[in-house]
């Protein structure tokens, strides 16, 4: 598996992910309880599986049961997956989402002017 399969979350695990990050440490029923769509168990046991093996959550046995809870916070893998959607659409290149995003008209001028007002208030770099 390379490295950008173990920090890309598909679309499921990202699901899995955010019921983990809502409810903290979790079983696998608990899991399956918070997902919106309805997966059988074993399913859910197996994304969870997955989700361990890239290093997402880590397992503790309690009973005779796995509890899962993530090893990565949400910012953090939120923040890989937009690294991973300009590399692979925009060639790295941040002006050019952005400039993706004006194309399609889903941000125009106020927001553009809201969120610059927001960086400046955040003391951010204009």
């Amino acid at each position: 598996m390379g490295e950008r399969e173990k920090e890309t979350l598909t679309k499921l695990e990202l699901q899995i992910m955010q019921v983990i990050w809502r409810q903290g440490t979790s079983s696998v029923s608990a899991v399956q309880e918070g997902l919106e769509q309805r997966l059988a168990y074993t399913t859910v046991q197996t994304m969870l599986n997955i989700l361990e093996r890239k290093g997402k959550l880590k397992r503790r046995l309690r009973g005779r049961a796995y509890e899962y809870s993530a090893t990565v916070t949400e910012a953090k893998a939120l923040s890989h997956a937009v690294r991973d959607l300009v590399d692979r659409m925009f060639g790295g290149s941040n002006e050019e989402l952005v400039m993706s995003l004006i194309k399609s008209k889903q941000l125009d001028a106020k927001q553009i002017a809201r969120l610059t007002k927001k960086l400046d208030e955040e003391g951010g770099e204009g």
